[in-house]
């Protein structure tokens, strides 16, 4: 069996990833959190790890096959204007340690995801080589893109001294079972959905005007071009962008998951709230034409399956707040 030891295990992509490759005979998964509870299941094995801190790191990459790093440092549009700087500092530390860790371990893969972010706003859909580092990062997304491309050139570093296959994965905003839906930490689809369920009538709030917009994909094809990554590379070193292709207004967004949820609600839009209007897509033929890889799940299916999630794993009471059921 591989060992694969998927860090940040508790965290939207991460969870979703664990139990996944969790279903798999062949694999025998390892799993980190934090500060948030263990995931209790029967085929994963749970650690307790900072991954800042050398040694935690070193202990815990030490005899794994592949590691999938899901572990960051993430949040909304709130955070990316009001402090930036929280998405910069962890984020290169732990996985400066982790890439050099998987060298030393001689782990045989390394998993990546990296994001869109560095891409510009753009009317068509856009390829790994759209991208200008001296001219298109957006003001807004200086640190956290920048962040992203240091780490995305350290495992192509890495993957040219030989022990180690790197996947870097460009994906697109993702969506699905398990993303965050505190209002303080979320990102559009998971804020619009909590706002939209907690609703006894009255409207919701967006914020801006909702003419931002965003290539939305649904957490199980991402899933399934990791696995598909793992099986499948031969090269040493791979970006690749994993997306749907399409771009959807945060306004149109919004009113496919209030008509989704059954409710009748009134959308109002604040203008005064933090937003980044910028518009991007993502061109997926390199994942296509390497991996085979094209995503399965549309936009609407996709809100349909998560708002179901949802009603099953937050109970209201008091017809007011939602209890988490499961961490």
């Amino acid at each position: 069996m591989k060992k694969i030891l998927v860090c940040g295990a508790t965290g939207f992509i991460g969870r979703n990833i664990a139990e996944a490759l969790a279903r798999n005979p062949d694999f025998e998964v390892f799993a980190t959190h934090l500060k948030r509870p263990a995931i209790d299941h029967c085929r994963i094995h749970s650690i307790q790890a900072d991954l800042t801190d050398a040694a935690t790191v070193d202990r815990v990459t030490c005899g794994m096959d592949i590691i999938i790093q899901a572990a960051a440092t993430t949040s909304g549009a709130k955070d990316i204007v009001q402090r930036p700087y929280i998405h910069v500092a962890d984020n290169a530390v732990m996985n400066s340690l982790l890439l050099r860790a998987a060298f030393e371990h001689a782990v045989e893969r390394f998993v990546f995801f990296s994001c869109s972010v560095m891409y510009p706003s753009a009317s068509h859909a856009l390829a790994e080589g759209d991208f200008n580092p001296a001219d298109d990062m957006h003001p807004r997304y200086f640190g956290v893109g920048w962040t992203k491309v240091y780490i995305e050139k350290m495992c192509e570093f890495y993957a040219g001294l030989g022990r180690t296959k790197h996947t870097v994965i460009r994906h697109s905003n993702i969506f699905g079972p398990h993303d965050k839906f505190d209002l303080e930490r979320s990102h559009v689809f998971g804020a619009t959905v909590t706002k939209v369920m907690r609703s006894q009538g009255e409207g919701i709030s967006v914020w801006g005007a909702g003419n931002e917009a965003r290539d939305l994909l649904y957490v199980d094809d991402l899933i399934d071009f990791v696995e598909l990554a793992i099986e499948r590379q031969e090269s040493p070193y791979e970006l690749v962008n994993v997306g749907s292709g399409v771009a959807t207004s945060v306004r149109d967004l919004v009113k496919m998951i209030v008509a989704d949820s059954g409710k009748d609600v009134a959308i109002n839009y604040d203008l005064s709230k933090p937003t980044i209007d910028t518009k991007l897509c993502l061109d997926t033929a390199r994942a296509r034409e390497i991996f085979g890889w094209s995503p399965k799940t549309g936009l609407e299916e996709g809100i349909r399956r998560t708002i179901s999630w949802y009603e099953e794993e937050f109970k209201l009471q008091d017809n007011a707040s939602p209890t988490r059921t499961n961490d």
